[in-house]
């Protein structure tokens, strides 16, 4: 009996250095899935955030920095992917206390638009989705949350904003360099040629005239006038219209010249090889490659996209400073 007693006791004695280690382990465990952020009454995390960030690790430590720089990077993902995180439990809050829904019906078609849009049969989604280990109810859980954030996004954001006719004309003429066409310039010109073998004093001289003309064009004399008087070149009898010209067909000087003028103005002298001239815009028009009627909608998704995004991130701001968040490093 006494060695029954004994032995249980030293068996006793012999498994409480094991149960130790494994209550040491079991809480050792328990350290690792932490919380990382209290979002109101929700949390997140430390698993929840290694998951998200697993990917962008593995490709950054796949490039070979040095430690310090990635130790950087991974810091900035971890902060990123946080923050994205607390992002989604406010959403997420907001689509229950809004009860918004979505049933298993609208999530099949969704996925069935998926596989349409990238020629995956079942077997092909599947197996990509095995690849990134993520089973279909974990996929179909992911598509849900997708359809009711977009819904959220339809209701706090999308169903307020409104982008005018007037907005789309204004940013339609504001791109000239996506939807205009060429620049045409009508313009009248006035040349004082230079004579060959010409001083630096004569050169000089005809320069100061021309500086001249263009000074009585400044006080209020008609250029056509000027140019009827005063210019020596082929159309100074039709008041110097020299006619209509595409901005690509003059030189990098004159072109550099005539930029930004508007009808009614006039160039600086301009000393070029065929002597001192002065050119005056007549008129300036942009033939139409692309009509408004043509890009409207084109130019509507665009200032709607760009002010759904703004909204919704002034929207979401605004929400953040309502809310309890505590990140806990």
């Amino acid at each position: 009996m006494l060695k029954r007693i004994l032995y249980t006791g030293s068996l006793i004695l012999a498994l409480v250095p094991m149960l130790t280690a494994l209550a040491t382990a079991s809480a050792a465990s328990k350290v690792l899935d932490r919380i990382v952020a209290v979002v109101n009454e929700d949390i997140i995390l430390l698993s929840e955030l290694d998951a998200r960030m697993s990917p962008y690790v593995q490709r950054i430590r796949q490039q070979g920095f040095d430690l310090e720089k990635e130790q950087k990077m991974l810091y900035k993902v971890r902060e990123d992917m946080l923050n994205r995180l607390v992002d989604e439990k406010l959403t997420d809050q907001e689509i229950k206390r809004n009860d918004i829904n979505v049933d298993d019906a609208e999530i099949d078609n969704a996925i069935e638009r998926i596989k349409a849009a990238n020629y995956y049969t079942d077997e092909d989604l599947r197996g990509f989705l095995e690849a990134d280990q993520m089973t279909m109810e974990e996929y179909r859980e992911k598509i849900k949350e997708q359809i009711l954030r977009s819904r959220l996004v339809n209701y706090e954001v999308k169903s307020k904003i409104v982008i005018t006719d007037e907005e789309v004309s204004n940013y339609y003429d504001n791109h000239p360099e996506l939807y205009g066409g060429t620049l045409h310039y009508h313009l009248r010109n006035i040349l004082l040629p230079m004579p060959a073998g010409a001083t630096d004093d004569e050169k000089t001289a005809i320069g100061q005239k021309m500086a001249v003309l263009r000074a009585q064009f400044e006080a209020g004399t008609a250029f056509a006038d000027l140019a009827r008087t005063y210019s020596e070149g082929p159309a100074a009898d039709n008041g110097g219209d020299i006619g209509e010209f595409t901005i690509d067909t003059f030189s990098p000087q004159i072109r550099a010249a005539l930029d930004g003028l508007q009808p009614g103005q006039a160039t600086s002298v301009l000393d070029t090889d065929r002597g001192f001239q002065l050119f005056y815009v007549e008129a300036v028009k942009r033939s139409e490659d692309k009509p408004l009627e043509s890009v409207r909608e084109e130019i509507h998704q665009k200032l709607y996209a760009e002010v759904v995004d703004k909204t919704f991130l002034s929207w979401l701001e605004d929400l953040r400073g309502q809310s309890h968040i505590k990140i806990i490093n």
